[in-house]
């Protein structure tokens, strides 16, 4: 004969007791939620920036405990490969690559150097290498390459600036102000800048520069100039007039800058003089396109009206002596 128990049902107090637990649990969760809320609220980070730091905790959690096991195993280079798995299997892998900065250069030469990175684990990839190899390219003044988790890398670049054209016997390069060489261009290009020449000129760009300084108001008519004997500047203007100017830096500037006066006064620039050569330091001597033949022309006329005049005497004297 089966019997069947039944269980004495819970009382009154003990299931009001229970559903005041209940509630106070309930009412905890709330708080801590909203609390965790406000904190989240304070913090200063926008939702994706907190999404990036829960992947770096989370990335660096995976990298301790492999770095861990590795090194509990004693074989460094093991610890290393097992980060380096670890990483690029947790999604932290180059995949992208971020290009800012450029502007002349070509970015094709900036991702040739780092897309040999490509699928590397962020944790293996050599930011100082990269960066040395970025600055090796003729535009880049400066460089610097960083991680974007959790696949990016970033390459800013900070271009150098085209200041002049260099001419050499068979072509024009672009140099910056320091007279590094950017890359060649055409004439077309070439226009509109000014175009330095003569052996060692490349390496007298900053002096050259601080030359013109001295007269700030011819410095825009200047568009070419000669760098003589590895010792002396040859200006030439917009006007396909020449200067020439002395030795030394202070002495060149001080005859720039006397130039500049007597061009201010006499209005030089645009007239009929070709050249102008201050080298004498006390004198200025000018060369007029012309002068030379017109002088000789007019000492030849001289000199044969003289002739003419003296013959003229000759027959004169001697028609005299015949009629005495």
């Amino acid at each position: 004969m089966s019997q069947t128990i039944r269980r004495k049902a819970p009382g009154v107090r003990k299931v009001a007791a229970q559903q005041g637990k209940a509630r106070k649990a309930q009412a905890a969760r709330a708080r801590t939620g909203s609390a965790l809320d406000a904190i989240m609220a304070w913090l200063p980070f926008t939702d994706e920036q907190l999404h990036r730091i829960f992947l770096a905790l989370i990335f660096a959690a995976a990298i301790a405990i492999a770095w861990v096991v590795a090194v509990i195993a004693g074989v460094p280079t093991l610890a290393t490969g097992q980060v380096a798995a670890v990483a690029a299997e947790s999604g932290f892998a180059v995949r992208r690559v971020d290009v800012r900065g450029v502007n002349h250069l070509n970015e094709l030469k900036v991702y040739e150097k780092v897309l040999g990175e490509k699928d590397q684990a962020m944790t293996v990839v050599d930011i100082d290498r990269l960066r040395a190899d970025l600055l090796g390219l003729s535009w880049v003044e400066d460089a610097r390459v960083s991680r974007q988790l959790p696949d990016t890398l970033v390459v800013d670049i900070v271009e150098r600036r085209p200041h002049a054209v260099l001419r050499k016997p068979d072509k024009l390069v672009l140099i910056d102000a320091t007279g590094h060489e950017l890359e060649s261009v055409s004439a077309a290009r070439a226009k509109g800048k000014l175009v330095v020449s003569g052996p060692g000129a490349g390496q007298q760009v900053v002096a050259l520069s601080a030359l013109l300084d001295a007269a700030p108001a011819l410095k825009p008519q200047v568009t070419e100039a000669e760098w003589v004997g590895n010792r002396r500047w040859n200006l030439k203007f917009g006007t396909g007039q020449v200067l020439a100017l002395p030795e030394g830096d202070k002495t060149s500037a001080n005859a720039l800058m006397a130039f500049a006066r007597l061009d201010g006064t006499n209005r030089l620039l645009g007239g009929k003089v070709a050249a102008f050569d201050m080298r004498a330091g006390d004198r200025i001597y000018f060369r007029v396109p012309g002068r030379v033949e017109d002088e000789a022309k007019a000492a030849a006329k001289a000199a044969a009206e003289k002739a003419a005049a003296k013959k003229a005497a000759k027959e004169a004297e001697a028609k005299a002596q015949e009629q005495t």
